[in-house]
């Protein structure tokens, strides 16, 4: 264990004397399928009133309720909570965004015991939900409940924001908090999300690649496959795209080691059915494209480059082709050097003796969010990665030591940007 100073000492202490408590707050949780709508599920609030009853229990400040209209959930509304403690500096937060949604479990032969019940494995915890997201949503509360408890306060004001739909779009999710609590967000806040890192936590998110998904429609003539000259190939010269959409990974060389890939990827996926039999032609054929583009290429170039080269392909073949974009999402990256990178790596080195490094992902988060608004923000936990798998688990040390880390974070006087 790296030597730590004597509050951090103290807060060690404080939290680890809360083991029992994590492991009875992660059951109550587990319990609840907090599925959206999307996921067949009834949404979050069951769920947020069980985290409420936690939250007094534990001595932490009532939240304040930003619940987003819903009306495919009982009760017409998805909730998001937000618990504010104040602290010495009142002209910037400290944010800690954790969110209350599941994914469902999937095959349930799969798993070794019931999704829903939290399996206690001496430092291991199983259930549905334990690792994403209730790791980090509990580190969070038992740090703000020692910070409390300690007397201590806090560098700044610090906001614990728990929301909802964050696995599938995050609409009556942040993206709903933003837009109806502007006041509460300023360009000079800062912001940890726990839901990504490596098993060491290493790994400080601070950079995500554009998305792009795209759909592709291709149009021909169909005809009688023994009489191919009599209709237009629409497979053929979609396979005959899908090539030449090879050639963008030349066209976008650029690398930024950042990033893992360091370039920028184009990647055919998902391809719907055309004709039902072997002996006709297809006329009609739908493929798609998920790109993962560097920051810093622009994605309206890309996008009339494939333009571009759709047209040759309609030229040659004879064919229309139709393109709609299915996802499209960018956002700035968050400074190398800006102080919550400084204090988060700080405070990694503390709790895990690790020394971490910054790096970029190309999947999506919901910090990008909040890098939209100027907030400076990190996405880190240290997680094994057992995410919407079968036996989903988390380690109790990580949780934690998580703990610790925020905890940390909410008294470094450089935490703000």
């Amino acid at each position: 264990m790296p030597r730590m100073d004597k509050i951090t000492e103290h807060l060690k202490q404080a939290i680890d004397a809360k083991r029992d408590l994590a492991i009875a707050l992660q059951r109550d949780l587990t319990a609840i399928p907090a599925l959206g709508p999307q996921n067949d599920g009834t949404g979050e609030k069951e769920k947020a009133h069980k985290l409420v009853e936690w939250l007094a229990r534990l001595g932490l400040p009532e939240p304040v309720g930003l619940p987003a209209p819903d009306p495919s959930v009982p009760g017409g509304k998805r909730p998001n909570l937000v618990v504010t403690i104040p602290g010495r500096a009142k002209d910037r937060t400290l944010w800690i965004m954790s969110h209350l949604d599941i994914v469902p479990p999937g095959e349930a032969k799969l798993w070794t015991s019931d999704p829903y019940t939290l399996v206690v494995d001496g430092d291991r915890l199983v259930g549905r939900g334990v690792e994403d997201n209730q790791q980090g949503l509990v580190a969070s509360v038992l740090a703000a409940a020692a910070v409390r408890e300690l007397g201590l306060e806090p560098a700044c004001t610090v906001r614990l924001l728990f929301v909802s739909d964050e696995e599938t779009g995050s609409a009556q999710g942040v993206q709903h908090v933003l837009a109806a609590a502007p006041h509460l967000f300023t360009p000079a806040d800062s912001a940890l999300v726990p839901d990504h890192g490596a098993p060491d936590g290493s790994e400080i998110e601070i950079a995500e690649k554009s998305i792009l998904w795209l759909k592709f429609a291709t149009k021909g003539r169909q005809c009688h496959a023994s009489t191919p000259q009599k209709g237009v190939n629409a497979f053929a010269a979609a396979s005959l795209l899908v090539v030449r959409l090879g050639e963008l990974a030349r066209i976008y060389p650029a690398a930024d080691p950042l990033f893992d890939p360091a370039v920028s990827t184009f990647t055919p996926t998902k391809k719907e059915a055309n004709v039902p039999n072997v002996n006709t032609l297809p006329g009609e054929d739908v493929f798609y494209l998920d790109s993962r583009i560097l920051p810093s290429v622009d994605l309206d170039g890309v996008m009339a480059r494939i333009r571009s080269i759709a047209d040759g392909v309609e030229k040659e073949c004879g064919v229309t082709i139709s393109i709609e974009t299915v996802q499209r999402a960018s956002s700035p990256a968050t400074p190398a050097d800006a102080h919550i990178v400084k204090a988060l790596l700080r405070a990694v080195s503390e709790v895990y003796g690790v020394k971490a490094r910054t790096m970029g992902i190309g999947g999506g988060t919901v910090g990008a969010f909040l890098r939209h608004r100027g907030i400076a923000t990190v996405v880190w936990s240290r997680l094994e990665g057992k995410a919407h798998q079968p036996d989903e688990s988390c380690l109790l040390a990580n949780l934690l030591g998580d703990s610790l880390v925020m905890a940390s974070l909410m008294l470094d006087p450089v935490s703000g940007p």
